[in-house]
């Protein structure tokens, strides 16, 4: 069985997108709407901007969800997933590509998102920290122990799990979890602590619009993030993804889950090859490509 997945923030990198504008008539259409609909010329700070600009939460998630999502939509038959998933933004991708929602509405969803999360993180500042070489139990264990806002935000693969919290919470727990054997416990430089309860406003803004939003079934199965499991039901799908903004993402099970269910071979869909990575190191039976 063949899944399509989708990458999250991070992912971006300057020319993103440019080759599929520039050749690809469908495309270009697709990104001019997207221009349309934010009021911006976002291609601009795609193809030919600064990596800061595109480290923007509010540029950052439309322009890895446009790339994504417009690379799927122009894929025509060589699109054909038996499953699909997305992780943390990417469950956005995951959606439109998917047939659950239209494309504009899937922008106006991701830019609504990337605007609330930008400003719960001016709000509340905070952060996040890659914890490598560590069981998930043992991750959560430590994480319990500090005072002030500190989880797991992120399964990501075996051994490899994202913590999210307060810059004074993630601090004492990178000293901690040192002394306890990690391999690496390191800051990442993020805007904020992203699926993590400082993401609660963020949640309640976007739980409005999700609301009003019309679903659709999907033409396959979608892995959640909240709780790795396949769905098909829009209201069930509505209110996983109104959860997952302060909930962790669950890319390890989500893996499993789909590699359980029959998954032989993995599409990455999007720039970057952070997914192919985790998977490919993790099942060595799966066939791991990407799309750009």
């Amino acid at each position: 069985m063949k899944a399509f997945v989708f990458p999250g923030q991070g992912a971006q990198f300057v020319g993103m997108g440019k080759d599929l504008y520039e050749n690809n008539a469908q495309a270009k259409e697709l990104f001019e709407k997207a221009n349309e609909v934010l009021g911006f010329r976002i291609t601009d700070l795609m193809f030919n901007g600064t990596e800061d600009d595109l480290k923007q939460t509010k540029v950052t998630q439309p322009a890895v969800f446009l790339h994504s999502v417009i690379l799927a939509l122009t894929m025509g038959e060589e699109f054909c997933p038996d499953m699909v998933a997305g992780h943390s933004l990417g469950e956005f991708s995951a959606l439109v590509a998917a047939g659950v929602l239209p494309f504009e509405q899937g922008l106006k969803l991701v830019e609504t998102r990337a605007l609330a999360m930008q400003k719960a993180c001016e709000a509340a500042p905070s952060t996040m920290a890659a914890i490598i070489g560590m069981p998930d139990e043992k991750v959560e264990e430590i994480c319990a122990t500090i005072e002030g806002v500190c989880i797991p935000a992120n399964y990501n693969s075996p051994g490899q799990v994202v913590i999210s919290g307060t810059f004074e919470a993630i601090e004492a727990a990178c000293v901690k979890f040192k002394e306890a054997g990690a391999k690496r416990a390191l800051p990442l430089k993020v805007g904020g602590a992203f699926h993590s309860p400082l993401m609660e406003p963020a949640r309640e803004e976007l739980a409005k619009a999700i609301h009003e939003a019309d679903f659709s079934a999907p033409k396959c199965p979608i892995y959640q993030d909240v709780d790795a499991m396949p769905h098909t039901d829009p209201a069930e799908i509505k209110e996983n993804l109104i959860k997952q903004l302060t909930a962790p993402v669950r890319w390890s099970q989500i893996m499993a889950a789909m590699v359980a269910d029959g998954m032989t071979e993995a599409v990455e869909v999007g720039p970057g090859k952070v997914l192919q990575g985790l998977i490919g190191r993790t099942y060595r039976d799966v066939t791991v490509t990407g799309k750009q």
